[in-house]
């Protein structure tokens, strides 16, 4: 049987994850994997849940850390519920974010420290890591103005003044350079094809590893 394995795609909302996402599902199926494809936050009925306090424009008074804790809970019950059985039936695993984007929000975009970051994720965890990030790098503005161009309201994130954003793109994109064997950057400013292309080659290398 082939090696269960996790790939995330993260990066700028607007950069076409979801587009990217379902190609790649495709793509996999079209070889005869099993697929499972989730999210964060959410991706089990607890996280689905957590997902809508996290998102709720409604809600602009939560802290911070706050924040920070609902996704560690969520993904605590992610991985325990849902990923790990799923990499060891040898599925291959999708999700859409995962923890690159706690750091890139909560850290490099909230300003809280890293070590309570880390901390906290740490216990979520639990020693599990995805096998590689896939990160959609777009202008956050150019994001933000296909997002609207889709007609649907903003949630809590993604109404965010724009320096909120771009400080996320900058922790993306940093992450990438101090972890280059965990991360790939896509220039998701292309046309949908070359995304898709580079992708594909992301993903070939990793089932050359895995199999």
């Amino acid at each position: 049987m082939n090696k269960g394995f996790m790939v995330v795609f993260d990066g700028s909302n607007g950069a076409g994850k979801t587009t990217v996402i379902k190609s790649v599902e495709m793509y996999l199926l079209s070889k005869g994997f099993d697929v499972l494809l989730t999210r964060e936050p959410g991706g089990t009925p607890i996280g689905e849940k957590i997902r809508e306090i996290i998102l709720d424009p409604a809600t602009p008074e939560m802290s911070f850390m706050t924040e920070l804790m609902l996704f560690g809970a969520g993904r605590a019950q992610h991985i325990q519920e849902k990923i790990t059985p799923a990499l060891a039936q040898g599925k291959i695993v999708i999700s859409d974010r995962f923890d690159a984007a706690t750091f890139s929000f909560q850290h490099f975009a909230r300003g809280i420290d890293l070590d309570t970051i880390v901390k906290i994720n740490d216990l979520a965890l639990a020693g599990f890591s995805p096998n590689m990030n896939i990160i959609l790098d777009l202008d956050p503005v150019e994001g933000l103005k296909r997002v609207q161009s889709r007609g649907e309201g903003l949630d809590r994130l993604e109404d965010e003044k724009a320096d909120f954003l771009i400080n996320a793109r900058n922790g993306y994109l940093t992450q990438a350079q101090q972890h280059p064997d965990k991360f790939s950057v896509i220039d998701a400013s292309q046309s949908k094809e070359q995304v898709l292309a580079d992708v594909i080659v992301v993903i070939d290398a990793l089932l050359a590893k895995h199999q």
